[in-house]
């Protein structure tokens, strides 16, 4: 690579969750002797940071990486996240990428990326990063790392694995890059993190503490957070449900609603105490999500009409429902009874169909005025996520991408909500 006046350009593909799009803003924040584009044919560098929550996850990466053989430009391939600790030694020894390196060394990036030779650098599995991210490259909204890793270990999942035990970011670390944001303009901050529940442990702290210490922020309007578990939300949590700056949308994940699959999947969760509490939360106004996993091994016909006799039960507007997909190394993948691929992707069907007439209804009898933050335009129409975290298509002559409004009238359609402003 030359290094000249004209610093090479570097292109970041991201893969998997909101943890993953925070760790790409942490590697561009400390790029320093490189240009990032948003074009990848005319990127000199792609770097691919991976998820490997699914053996599906890395058949994706591993065929954008196989895409990236027709760009004219022919870049150097640098692989990182969750997938250098399951497939990295097979892609690196493969010639599949230049080079790898782990979660810990993202903010080496610079100095990594100046190296030419093939490297594999995988770190550890107990760092804390400590940048301070300024900027949110094409979005409105924050995403605030305050975790990393998990000390649960249920059947299915690798993710404690490849990202660690459970460990907290300081918050005088949180609040620095909440402030550093809130001044930048930023208004809503999305908690995220392997287990944000977990927040404090160990370190004489919660989620509800650093919750109300964020709140004070000038600037400060709206704060969300990813998946929690149903036994992180406790009183001290609940004390805080009503407070202004909460987001009026939880996402808990239940993963299923059979208290067998529950026991099956090493879940901590009980189906009448999960129900419990969204009754709580949906007397709050409080629209809900949950992640729900289909056709793990073991779910059975009754089992599955138990959870859908269950499930009808519960106040959910949202859900990110999966087919199970196995990933070795994990229990599951080892797990007799397989359902079949033909009767996961009809009771997916059933699952999803049941949330989207709840969220339908949601919106439909919902009175309350959205307040809306307005992400982008497309196609002559303003789209926004409102506090329940529901989409809304606005029209209007005003240019309002970066701003907050207040709808009063709206109609419920079929998968979004429809204003004029």
């Amino acid at each position: 690579m030359n290094f000249t006046n004209t610093k090479p350009k570097v292109y970041f593909k991201t893969f998997g969750c909101r943890t993953n799009v925070f760790d790409t803003q942490v590697m561009m924040s400390n790029l320093k002797d490189f240009e990032i584009t948003q074009d990848e044919k005319s990127a000199n560098v792609v770097v691919i940071n991976s998820c490997t929550v699914t053996n599906s996850a890395d058949s994706t990466a591993r065929g954008y990486i196989n895409s990236l053989n027709k760009l004219p430009n022919k870049p150097r391939v640098v692989f990182t996240g969750c997938g250098v600790w399951t497939k990295g030694e097979t892609l690196f020894k493969e010639d599949k990428v230049d080079s790898l390196f782990g979660h810990s060394e993202k903010e080496n990036i610079n100095e990594l990326l100046k190296n030419e030779e093939r490297f594999f650098n995988a770190g550890d599995l107990e760092h804390i990063d400590e940048t301070i991210v300024e900027e949110f490259v094409g979005k409105s909204r924050a995403f605030i790392k305050i975790q990393e890793g998990c000390d649960f270990r249920c059947s299915y999942c690798i993710i404690p694995y490849v990202r660690g035990d459970a460990r907290s970011y300081s918050e005088d670390k949180i609040l620095e890059q909440i402030t550093t944001l809130a001044s930048n303009g930023f208004g809503e901050f999305i908690l995220t993190g392997t287990n944000v529940g977990s927040y404090g442990k160990k370190k004489h702290t919660s989620l509800a503490k650093l919750l109300k210490k964020i709140s004070l922020i000038k600037g400060v309007r709206r704060i969300r957070m990813g998946s929690i578990e149903p036994i992180q939300i406790d009183d001290e949590f609940k004390e805080i449900i009503d407070e202004p700056f909460m987001a009026r949308h939880l996402h808990i994940a239940l993963q299923h609603t059979s208290k067998k699959m529950l026991e099956i999947m090493n879940r901590r969760n009980k189906v009448l105490k999960d129900l419990e509490l969204f009754e709580f939360l949906k007397d709050k106004g409080y629209a809900l999500g949950t992640d729900f996993i289909v056709g793990h091994p073991g779910e059975t016909d009754e089992l599955w009409k138990e959870a859908i006799e269950n499930l009808h039960k519960f106040p959910l507007t949202h859900v990110h429902a999966f087919t199970y997909s196995k990933r070795d190394g994990t229990p599951s993948a080892t797990m007799k009874e397989q359902v079949k691929g033909d009767i996961s992707k009809a009771r997916y069907n059933e699952l999803v169909s049941i949330i989207d007439e709840k969220n339908f209804n949601f919106r439909k009898n919902n009175k309350t005025t959205l307040e809306v933050l307005i992400e982008q335009e497309k196609n002559g129409k303003y789209i926004g996520l409102d506090q329940y975290f529901n989409q809304i298509e606005i029209q209007s002559n005003a240019d309002l991408v970066g701003d907050w409004v207040f709808i009063e009238n709206y109609e419920a359609k079929d998968k979004i909500n429809v204003a004029k402003f």
